[in-house]
């Protein structure tokens, strides 16, 4: 792989695959909106160039680059948090605007078109998720990542293009939301306000970010056309263990309080990734230790969230 798209490249996996990228000598186009807020995220270098462009435009988007593209990862998603998640009419559009990303693969020369999907598309599911695991989603992020995985797969074999699927489950790092558990409760542990918890007893799997953008980068260059791969750590623990890990990460002397926070309606109690497929076929597996992952992710708020670069 020689050069490679990237849309959505502002959020924890896309900064960290720009890196991830960067560092094998690819060559980078990102499409952003030019509205963007967080587009300072961006590293400027040399094997990095941008093309301003937003999900409503990749219908109409040409390569005036001159240049032809290996890879195309389709980060880029409307809604993904709050009551937008269960926007029927905006996650509809979502689907369309997959299904444009993968004509404008076409277009810019790319021979496979990696989407970003979600363990949403499961639902509630006790055990491992695996790449056949029936997918019952119950939200309409859940549905409509769902219907753009297979309609996409359908649509790139029509151009000829490779497609594979990769069905995200907790990623955290660097850039990560402002809503995600990890961000918001290390902020405000930091702002010296007491967070409060569930019980905990949820079974998670966290993947670190640098770690979920090398599996993407080895699934572009040796995932198999057609495959869906589950993205995680692959184990599961108790989420209060890692909610003192991250408290030990910021201070070990706050005190934490757990089941104060009913569970939600519908909370899934179990999430775990099979990643036998993807370690099989690509040879990657994750290497970063929780703690040392939540402590450069910790690291980087207590500097403020700041844009500089990443080594």
């Amino acid at each position: 792989m020689k050069r490679a798209i990237i849309s959505g490249a502002t959020g924890a996996i896309g900064t960290a695959l720009i890196r991830e990228l960067i560092r094998n000598g690819v060559e980078v186009l990102i499409l952003c909106r030019e509205s963007s807020a967080r587009k300072g995220r961006i590293p400027s270098d040399p094997q990095v160039s941008v093309k301003y462009c937003d999900l409503a435009g990749l219908a109409t988007l040409e390569n005036d680059t001159g240049k032809s593209y290996d890879a195309f990862f389709h980060f880029a998603w409307a809604g993904t948090a709050g009551p937008a998640r269960n926007d029927t009419l905006l996650q509809s559009d979502n689907i369309r605007y997959a299904l444009d990303a993968v004509a404008a693969a076409k277009r810019f020369g790319c021979e496979v078109f990696i989407g970003a999907g979600s363990q949403a598309e499961y639902g509630r599911v006790e055990g491992a998720l695996k790449p056949h695991t029936p997918a019952f989603p119950e939200t309409g992020y859940g549905i409509a990542k769902l219907c753009a995985g297979q309609l996409t797969r359908m649509a790139a074999s029509q151009l000829g293009l490779r497609h594979i699927w990769v069905r995200v489950l907790s990623v955290y790092g660097p850039f990560d939301g402002e809503n995600s558990m990890i961000v918001s409760t290390v902020r405000k542990m930091l702002a010296g306000e007491e967070p409060q918890f569930t019980k905990g007893e949820q079974l998670w799997d966290y993947l670190y970010s640098a770690d979920a953008a090398c599996a993407f980068r080895m699934i572009a260059e040796k995932g198999k056309d057609g495959a869906v791969y589950p993205l995680g750590g692959g184990k599961a623990e108790p989420l209060k263990n890692y909610i003192l890990a991250l408290r030990d990460a910021v201070d070990p002397k706050i005190e934490l309080t757990f089941g104060g926070v009913p569970y939600a309606p519908n909370q899934v109690m179990h999430l775990c990734a099979d990643i036998e497929a993807v370690t099989r076929d690509t040879g990657w597996v994750p290497t970063t230790p929780f703690a040392e992952g939540i402590a450069a992710t910790v690291a980087w708020l207590k500097e403020g969230s700041s844009q500089k670069e990443l080594a």
